[in-house]
């Protein structure tokens, strides 16, 4: 219904049809940290042609920060800071990094109960601002949040501790996600296993623009829509994880335009972002432990995914969102099982050392 208004690491290069390239990355979820810290990692092997990432193993400087379930992570590619959402009890629910791994800071706030997704909004800008769902039962939970860099709480969206579906008030049950487009149009996914499976469209007012909200299989339809993006063709990308596809929508009517599901016959997308030039997704699948890059297609046409290489991950740690530093093409992964954000740098032909 459509409604308007780290163990040894090891690099491996293995051909697969169409030129698939895949990169294994495999490291234990706790030893791998120490091992990396006194160099027994093994030599990256050199790889060519397709866009591939290296693990980087000094990142961060101190992974012993990362206390509880490290759920999401968000990148400012301007002031080369990292935040990463956790989940735990008497654990700071955010902790500050640089690009280069330097701990900042970790945010000191009892409003936030289960993070699930971080969204950097406004990086460009003096007055940039960081966006979390919270997907809690309490008092704060089943809300969309928008923070200071600091953690000052500056916005609520949703009825703070009262799931719910009501467009006024705005209501939410166990959002997912958030999409802060440069225009301040909101994309928010509703529905990490909630009553309900919802594509939201809000515009910079916070009135409801269009929105999606049938439970189902079918064209336009969720179940559990875990992540969404928009990419410079004023398309929507949605990881509608239940349905094992991505789901495809014009961000200004909000049309359906296409899935994408061949890519996922053995495991849900759980995270979709696109690379800083624009010709890639970057898609994770958290029970296979796996992050594809797939072909970004052309304007006007959607046609079937074709993913060109892989980041294997070993079977423990469970990735689960992703964001890339849109400066320097850095991926930074928040891995559940493994209990920590990692950071993984693109190299090509001939660029790796």
């Amino acid at each position: 219904m459509l409604v308007k208004r780290r163990g040894p690491a090891c690099l491996l290069a293995s051909s697969m049809a169409s030129l698939v390239l895949v990169l294994v990355v495999l490291y234990g979820s706790v030893g791998s940290r120490l091992a990396a810290s006194s160099g027994l990692l093994r030599r990256d092997y050199q790889l060519l042609g397709r866009p591939l990432f290296k693990l980087d193993v000094s990142w961060p400087k101190s992974p012993e920060l990362f206390s509880g379930d490290v759920f999401g992570v968000a990148v400012n590619q301007f002031s080369g800071v990292v935040y990463v959402a956790q989940r735990g009890t008497n654990v700071p629910k955010v902790l500050v990094f640089t690009t280069d791994g330097d701990f900042l800071m970790s945010w000191n706030t009892s409003t936030i109960e289960m993070p699930h997704g971080i969204f950097l909004a406004d990086a460009a800008s003096s007055n940039p601002s960081v966006w979390i769902t919270d997907v809690g039962n309490g008092p704060y939970g089943h809300t969309v949040k928008q923070y200071s860099p600091s953690g000052k709480l500056l916005q609520v969206l949703g009825t703070p501790g009262k799931a719910g579906s009501g467009l006024d008030p705005l209501q939410f049950d166990q959002p997912a996600e958030i999409f802060v487009h440069e225009s301040g149009e909101m994309y928010i996914v509703d529905g990490d296993g909630g009553m309900n499976n919802r594509l939201i469209k809000l515009s910079r007012e916070l009135q409801v623009l269009w929105l999606h909200a049938e439970k189902g299989p079918g064209l336009a339809q969720f179940y559990i829509p875990h992540s969404v993006t928009v990419d410079g063709a004023q398309r929507v990308w949605v990881a509608d994880r239940g349905n094992k596809r991505i789901q495809v929508f014009n961000s200004v009517t909000g049309d359906w335009l296409g899935s994408w599901g061949s890519c996922f016959t053995e495991d849900a997308p759980y995270s979709v972002r696109l690379t800083p030039d624009k010709k890639y997704f970057v898609v994770v699948q958290l029970n296979t432990s796996q992050i594809s890059l797939l072909d970004a297609p052309p304007v006007g046409l959607i046609g079937q995914c074709r993913v060109v290489s892989v980041i294997q991950l070993a079977e423990d740690v469970k990735p689960h969102l992703v964001d890339l530093d849109l400066k320097t093409g850095a991926l930074y992964v928040a891995e559940i099982g493994a209990q920590q954000a990692q950071k993984f740098t693109p190299f090509s032909l001939g660029t790796l050392n």
